[in-house]
C-alpha cells in the first residue's frame, strides 16, 4: 500500500508511554497473552472482568517513540477511513458520517466498554465511539496468525471502523437488545452476522479507497484476504484446541470472512452488505 506521505487523521488520542496500565506483578507472561487472545477470539468477548480484577504489585512503565512507522501508517490508513466513509454517508445514504477517535496504548487502557488489553488485539468501543489498538499486537500478527503485509493491517483496521459504521446505523444496539432475550448459541449466530457484515465494510472501504487515491499496490487485497482467512472461527478453535464448535463462533469461518471482504470490495455499495437477512452466509 502507498502510504508515505499522505495525510493522516488529527482524530488520534495516544496513550503509549507512562503509566500503561496495572497488571499483576507488573508483568504479564505469554500464556496469560496466548490465553487472553484465545478467549477473545473464541468467544467475541474481552476478558474484561480478569483484567479488571489483575491487582497491581508495582506498574510498568514502557516508552515509545511516538513518531515511529507503524503509527504513521496505522493513522494514514485510519485518515483513508474518514476520507471514504465521509464519502459513503454523503453519497450513498445522504448522512452526515461522524467521526471515531483512533487510541493507540500500550499494555493496559481503559475503554468506556472496559479495559482494553495488548491481548485482545484492536477493537471498536461503541460506548465512546473509539477505535483501540495496541500497535504490538500488528508487530506479532504474522508470528501468531500467519498473517503478514501492509494490506493485512489496514484490514484489520477498516473492520473496526465497519463497526463504527454499524453504530451509527443502529445495527450495532439492534443486536446488543437481543442479548437478553436469546441464548448464548443464537446470540453467537447473531454475532457472526455483525462480524461479517464489518468484514464487508471492510471490502467497501477498500473498493474506495483505491479509486478515490489509488494506492493499492498488486497483492495487497490478498494480504487482506490471509489475515481474514487467519482469524476465522473455525481457524483459531483448531489452533488452540484441536477441535471445532460451530455453535461456539462469533466471527465466522475463514471461508465466510474472506468471500464477504471480497464481496464488499467488487461492489463497493453499503446496501449489498445485508449479512442479516441472508440465509447464504
Amino acid at each position: 500500500m502507498r502510504w508515505r506521505g499522505r495525510q493522516q487523521s488529527t482524530h488520534v488520542e495516544d496513550r503509549r508511554g507512562g503509566r500503561t496500565g496495572k497488571v499483576v506483578g507488573g508483568t504479564v507472561g505469554i500464556g496469560t497473552i496466548i490465553f487472553f487472545i484465545a478467549y477473545t477470539l473464541l468467544t467475541g468477548e474481552a476478558p474484561t472482568e480478569m483484567l479488571q480484577q489483575a491487582q497491581p504489585q508495582q506498574t510498568q512503565t514502557q516508552v515509545h517513540d511516538k513518531n515511529d512507522e507503524l503509527a504513521d501508517f496505522v493513522k494514514v490508513v485510519f485518515k483513508d477511513t474518514e476520507d471514504v466513509w465521509d464519502k459513503i454517508f454523503r453519497e450513498q445514504l445522504h448522512a452526515r458520517y461522524r467521526y471515531p477517535k483512533l487510541v493507540l496504548y500500550s499494555g493496559v487502557t481503559r475503554a468506556a466498554c472496559g479495559m482494553a488489553s495488548s491481548a485482545t488485539g484492536p477493537f471498536y468501543c461503541p460506548a465512546d465511539e473509539k477505535v483501540y489498538v495496541d500497535l504490538q499486537f500488528f508487530k506479532d500478527l504474522k508470528r501468531n496468525f500467519g498473517a503478514s503485509g501492509d494490506f493485512a493491517i489496514a484490514y484489520i483496521i477498516a473492520h473496526e471502523v465497519g463497526h463504527h459504521v454499524q453504530n451509527l446505523l443502529g445495527i450495532t444496539d439492534q443486536v446488543q437488545r437481543q442479548r437478553r432475550r436469546l441464548s448464548k448459541t443464537q446470540y453467537n449466530k447473531l454475532s457472526v452476522r455483525l462480524e461479517l457484515q464489518a468484514d464487508y465494510l471492510a471490502g467497501v472501504w477498500a473498493h474506495h479507497i483505491e479509486k478515490m487515491k489509488h494506492v493499492l499496490d498488486d497483492g495487497d487485497i490478498e494480504e487482506a484476504v490471509r489475515a481474514a482467512n487467519s482469524v476465522g472461527d473455525d481457524r483459531l478453535q483448531k489452533q488452540h484446541q484441536g477441535y471445532i464448535v460451530p455453535d461456539a463462533f462469533t466471527h465466522g469461518t475463514s471461508e465466510q470472512r474472506m468471500r464477504w471482504f471480497i464481496k464488499g470490495f467488487k461492489s463497493g455499495d453499503i446496501k449489498d452488505g445485508d449479512t442479516f437477512n441472508t440465509n447464504n452466509l
